[in-house]
């Protein structure tokens, strides 16, 4: 399998976030989307208002290419309740792929049962319609032995009430690449952390998100075990062009 085939071209982005305009902000997901077209890479992930766009173009094109979307983004603190309807009305729209960023806040102040809920309500609800479920733990706002802890939670909460089948549609994802660090420290994955998660979370598959730029950044973590990783460089990666920009 190519490297094109491991990328999820991304851009999620509001035009407030990025100083731009709603023109603006559909011509850069318009070309995100022709670009994962042309370089065939496995999904493009988008916000949901982008998600009818992406399936239009793609079908014209008569391409796999996938389409995925964020529920509760990106702090991950919305209730259970909006998550599920949230995820639901990107299940309506044709998605195919469903990143929920999981509370982790509530994970380090100790609400275990939140969290194993909304992981088992939100797996159901996308496993139900036959879509890939991925779990964005945010690795920058966990210490290692948290990213440990709680990759450990969703996998035991996944394989103990979907089986090790149906948990081969599910991941556990590094990181949305919005979290604010302190002194200049990734807020996305590192070598580290996708190391402690791929020991962790099988058979649960692995995405690293945020902050990769280079292809041997993407490579290397291939080669611990990364199945998707998350980038909005897809297409300087794959042209081995330098990145230096933000995610």
């Amino acid at each position: 399998m190519g490297l094109s085939k491991y990328i999820d071209a991304t851009y999620l982005k509001t035009p407030m976030q990025a100083g731009i305009s709603e023109k603006e902000t559909a011509a850069i997901v318009k070309k995100l989307i022709l670009d994962a077209i042309a370089f065939n890479f496995k999904l493009v992930m988008l916000r949901a208002n982008y998600i009818s766009l992406a399936k239009e173009m793609i079908k014209a094109s008569n391409t796999a290419v996938l389409v995925g979307t964020v529920i509760g983004f990106h702090e991950g603190i919305s209730s259970i309740q909006e998550k599920l309807e949230e995820c639901q009305a990107a299940i309506n729209l044709g998605v195919d792929d469903l990143d929920f960023v999981v509370n982790y806040r509530a994970f380090k102040e100790g609400k275990l049962t939140l969290v194993k809920e909304e992981v088992f309500k939100g797996t159901t609800l996308g496993l139900q319609h036959h879509k890939t479920v991925k779990w964005i733990i945010e690795v920058a706002a966990l210490k290692n032995n948290e990213i440990a802890e709680i990759t450990q939670l969703i996998q035991k909460v996944v394989v103990d009430n979907f089986g090790l089948e149906k948990a081969k549609n599910v991941y556990v994802k590094s990181s949305t690449g919005f979290y604010s660090t302190e002194n200049n420290r990734p807020n996305g994955a590192t070598f580290e952390s996708i190391k402690i998660m791929s020991q962790n979370a099988g058979p649960l598959k692995v995405k690293a998100a945020g902050g990769i730029k280079s292809r041997n950044d993407a490579l290397k973590m291939i080669t611990l075990g990364v199945q998707r990783i998350g980038t909005s460089s897809a297409k300087e990666i794959i042209k081995k062009l330098h990145v230096n920009s933000e995610y």
